[in-house]
């Protein structure tokens, strides 16, 4: 290749030295000086390599506490002097600056000081200041210099160094746009920091910063390109192991994503199914195996090929149910061995293992993206109680019944708007999300459950005798005259209608109870 440049100097300040004496190794084998401070050069000095202090090197000694110490001339006009250009030479020989080729920094751990919950001052003295200035410098002269940023990139830059004695302008490049974007997500994570300590939910600039986890196939459809970042901000899908099976979609990490998230609002062993980020059937018993057989009976069709969340660690009882039909995943905290064992006969069924639940609670903001820009709301962590409750018609609903609205409402949170949730027992009877009028959810989700009670060889619909919940309020009676009609005995809803009178009024007439939570949660 004639595009390389070969290593004579390299200036090392890590704060991880993993990997760092095998980096040091090759480097001494290419002949290559080493400028090194504090902590890194006694790192190397003590595996044994021979080391200049950037202190001795500059002719300038470390000051105030180590928070100087590569923040001078002749450290950044060795970095940044262009090679190709008379002058920079000429200045560089007339202040005694010598080149420096190769930079190797990461930096300050700033965000796990933050993800520890290290004080104000232990987060401050974690910002990094020499390492970014250092890494931006280098990555700007690419053209000359190397920039390594990140333990993965040793072993490439190692194997270039090795056969070469320095490295390629392609490597060179791919290293600066690396380096550009760690400052900028360090940037970005400090930035995040502030705001959040001065309770600066939405400031006047937002970045957004992630890591790449995996490449995917496609996005939603074949012919869009997609991507799989982290940011390890709560615990959930994106930090799950993935034990077994084919390759996660783009579609497979949304749908487990929701199923996952409603799936850990229940406290009891719940049941979660879900398809097309829609939960088709949601259940909670005493057993995951009783849950499971519930949850699959609110909607059997919908279920097939769907996603299966669980907040237990799955058993082998319950794995030997869903394993009787075809499922794309199963994400739960952790599975037995012999749960494990019965899934994996079924080779392409993705198993995902997560430890921990996600906090329904927790704060954290929700993104999206719109032609120009995108949106950005705090999470949906609303979560009504008993005592948040408004009965609002004549007849109270009963103990179970409260029981059921609570766990209706809250599964009509994950359920896309407009969402109509039928449920008896802790158990769904019927769904229906998405359409474009609350009239038309009602209805679909009660010929869904005369479809499911057909299909369980039961009498009577599974809405007869079950309460209903809605998203948001009954703009119109008559969404709730089809609840009625469906069997439905109570309903919970956020009220706040024009017509909230009217729909009270069609709730004494059929002799059902209604409770109003003043909080609605619309999911689009």
């Amino acid at each position: 290749m004639t595009d390389i440049v070969p290593i004579r100097r390299a200036l090392i300040s890590v704060s991880d030295k993993t990997g760092l004496l095998e980096l040091a190794a090759v480097l001494a084998q290419a002949g290559i000086e080493i400028l090194s401070t504090g902590g890194s050069a006694k790192a190397l000095r003590d595996g044994g390599f021979a080391v200049v202090e950037v202190s001795d090197h500059t002719g300038f000694p470390e000051i105030l506490d180590g928070r100087v110490k590569t923040l001078v001339p002749q450290i950044h006009g060795g970095i940044l002097a262009r090679r190709d250009v008379a002058e920079h030479l000429a200045q560089m020989a007339e202040h005694s600056i010598a080149p420096i080729d190769l930079v190797v920094s990461n930096l300050y751990p700033f965000e796990a000081t933050v993800a520890r919950g290290g004080s104000f001052e232990d987060c401050v003295e974690n910002i990094d200041i020499g390492g970014p200035t250092l890494i931006r410098a280098a990555a700007k002269n690419h053209k000359f210099v190397t920039i390594v940023t990140e333990i993965a990139q040793y072993a490439a830059v190692q194997a270039e160094i090795g056969e070469h004695s320095g490295t390629s302008l392609a490597t060179r490049r791919k290293l600066a746009a690396a380096a550009y974007a760690r400052t900028s997500a360090y940037d970005s994570a400090i930035a995040a920091w502030f705001a959040g300590q001065l309770g600066d939910t939405f400031p006047d600039r937002m970045t957004l910063s992630g890591s790449l986890r995996q490449t995917l196939r496609y996005g939603e459809n074949p012919h869009q390109a997609a991507a799989f970042y982290t940011n390890g901000d709560r615990a959930g899908v994106a930090t799950a192991r993935q034990v077994q099976g084919k390759e996660l979609s783009y579609n497979n990490l949304n749908d487990t994503d929701a199923a996952f998230e409603c799936v850990a609002e229940f406290e009891a062993p719940t049941v979660v199914i879900v398809k097309h980020a829609n939960p088709c059937g949601v259940a909670s018993a005493e057993t995951l195996e009783e849950a499971w057989q519930l949850a699959l009976r609110c909607d059997p069709v919908s279920a097939f090929g769907g996603i299966v969340a669980l907040n237990r660690t799955l058993d082998e009882a319950t794995a030997t149910r869903i394993a009787a039909i075809f499922s794309e995943v199963i994400v739960a905290p952790d599975a037995t061995e012999g749960a494990r064992t019965v899934l994996a006969r079924k080779k392409n069924l993705r198993l995902l293992l997560t430890g921990s639940l996600p906090d329904p609670g927790a704060p954290g903001l929700s993104i999206r993206t719109i032609a120009g820009g995108f949106l950005a709301q705090t999470r949906d962590a609303g979560r009504i109680s008993r005592a948040d409750l408004k009965t609002v018609t004549r007849r109270a609903p009963t103990e179970a019944e409260l029981d059921d609205l609570l766990f209706a409402f809250r599964v009509c949170k994950h359920v896309k708007s407009n969402a109509i949730i039928y449920a008896k027992d802790r158990a769904t009877t019927g769904i229906g999300a998405g359409q474009m009028s609350r009239v038309d959810s009602a209805r679909i989700a009660a010929w869904k459950g005369a479809e499911a009670a057909t299909a369980a060889g039961l009498g009577a619909p599974l809405t007869q005798g079950s309460v209903v919940a809605s998203d948001a309020f009954f703009p119109f009676a008559d969404g709730l005259e089809a609840a009625i009609a469906a069997g439905a005995t109570a309903v919970i809803q956020p009220g706040g209608s024009m017509r909230d009178a009217e729909v009270i009024a069609a709730a004494d007439a059929a002799g059902i109870a209604m409770v109003l939570t003043g909080m609605r949660h619309f999911r689009h």
